[in-house]
């Protein structure tokens, strides 16, 4: 399953496709294959959970939604004659666990405007994001966030 998507996106980007060409997205996505196959779970048989795909199509669509609102917010904030910023870092407790599973939590905080994730602590579970706004909705007994929330929950699905 994994070969056949890294082999449609170099076809889509190789197009129009002639026999070498072809040939060598087919060696170029085993390639791939072989070095990113352990990426999504920590078994190294992706291919045999591929209600996994499913939840990663869906997890895009999300982070794609997220990222919208957060470019519309982040514009309000920069258009607004009084900047409305109360910047901080935020201390979020996380049950992922897989380094691939974190790492991609952190990266999707990163790219949605208004948070960088600053610092992990894979070892406890502590990803610490820096806010462009501070909420008081956010609870600091539970350490959750409400969008970084969702990404974790279809990240769970993905990565364990």
């Amino acid at each position: 399953m994994l070969f056949m998507l890294w082999f449609l996106v170099w076809g889509l980007l190789s197009w129009p496709l002639d026999i070498r060409e072809t040939a060598i997205g087919a060696f170029a996505a085993l390639f791939i294959l072989f070095m990113t196959a352990d990426m999504f779970q920590k078994t190294p048989h992706p291919s045999r959970s591929p209600i996994r795909y499913l939840w990663f199509l869906y997890y895009i669509a999300v982070f794609i939604w997220e990222c919208l609102k957060a470019n519309i917010d982040v514009a309000y904030r920069v258009l607004h004659p009084d900047l409305p910023i109360r910047p901080g870092t935020l201390r979020i407790k996380t049950s992922l666990r897989s380094d691939a599973g974190l790492t991609f939590l952190a990266n999707s905080v990163t790219l949605t405007p208004g948070t960088t994730s600053v610092d992990v602590d894979a070892k406890n579970g502590i990803l610490y994001v820096h806010w462009i706004y501070v909420k008081e909705s956010y609870d600091k007994k539970t350490m959750k966030l409400p969008a970084v929330d969702k990404f974790e929950k279809i990240l769970m699905r993905i990565f364990t």
